[in-house]
């Protein structure tokens, strides 16, 4: 029986020969020549930290590994987070969530309008996601891609007087602040029962989070989950929040991702917002998203 990636982490697995190379000015970077198939050594782990760190978004391409095996994966890096969506958790893996327009037998596999907004995952949590690992199982002929801001680069670059307005605010972040909207549009998502509605109470967290591992500030809001500034006014408030949403996704932050099959794509949601494009209805769309338990921002 062949190890897992799990049980290959406990040993002293040879080292892969492979390759990063950036992807673009603002973030982005590829991996090439790493076989997540294959035992990934404790050295190799930590190379691709590093380059997680400088890079935010890890593309690994050609990756022909299973379930099980992007979750042995995805647990390198730390405790994965269960979607309160379980209805499209995929069978036999409750870590894995299907992400697809795809309908069998009338009824959705997945969560087809995943998304819509821009927003960084599970940022509703207490403990936020640290990462998000998204693997192509079927894309379509056309559309599909996704979208990454970079939220360093974008709080670098806001204007001094607001980088001070901004010091010590707080945010509320909800799940539900956009979801019977969604509902409504998308007949494929399904109605909350009570126990997932209290799983997702609102939390607050800074506007501005530090990076855990390197310091750096990021901007945290965003126009999915973020609903309102602690301390402001309705107006004063929405008009912050509205200038934020706009700025923070200005086109010199964004890497866009084109999906090639196999692609497997991991990014630092403490770093980045992500957006998907869209999939025209007619064609089918699956990935398997993964997602790593992160801490508290501060």
């Amino acid at each position: 029986m062949e190890a897992t990636l799990d049980q290959a982490s406990r040993h002293d697995t040879a080292r892969q020969s492979f390759e990063i190379h950036p992807l673009g000015p603002v973030l982005g970077a590829e991996v090439t020549g790493l076989d997540l198939a294959k035992p990934v050594s404790d050295a190799d782990v930590q190379r691709i930290r590093q380059a997680y760190r400088d890079h935010h978004v890890l593309v690994f391409r050609s990756q022909r590994i299973s379930p099980a095996q992007q979750v042995a994966f995805s647990r390198r890096f730390g405790p994965l987070q269960k979607h309160v969506l379980h209805q499209f958790a995929l069978a036999g893996h409750p870590e894995v969530m299907i992400i697809s327009n795809i309908r069998e037998n009338g009824a959705p596999i997945g969560l087809g309008d995943a998304g819509h907004y821009w927003h960084s995952d599970l940022s509703y949590a207490e403990k936020p996601s640290l990462g998000s690992l998204l693997h192509a199982q079927e894309l379509p002929s056309e559309g599909g891609d996704t979208l990454f801001a970079n939220q360093h680069a974008a709080y670098e670059a806001l204007p001094e007087p607001l980088r001070q307005r901004l010091a010590g605010l707080q945010a509320e972040h909800s799940y539900l602040a956009k979801y019977e909207e969604l509902r409504a549009r998308n007949p494929w998502r399904p109605a909350l029962s009570q126990e997932q509605i209290e799983q997702v109470r609102p939390v607050v967290h800074p506007v501005v989070r530090t990076h855990p591992e390197t310091g750096r500030k990021a901007l945290f809001v965003s126009e999915h989950f973020t609903t309102r500034i602690v301390g402001l006014s309705d107006g004063e408030s929405r008009a912050l929040l509205e200038e934020l949403f706009a700025f923070s996704t200005r086109p010199e932050f964004v890497y866009r991702h084109v999906w090639r099959p196999h692609d497997m794509v991991f990014w630092d949601n403490r770093s980045v917002l992500h957006l998907a494009a869209g999939t025209p209805d007619h064609l089918r769309r699956k990935l398997y998203r993964t997602t790593i338990e992160g801490d508290t921002p501060f």
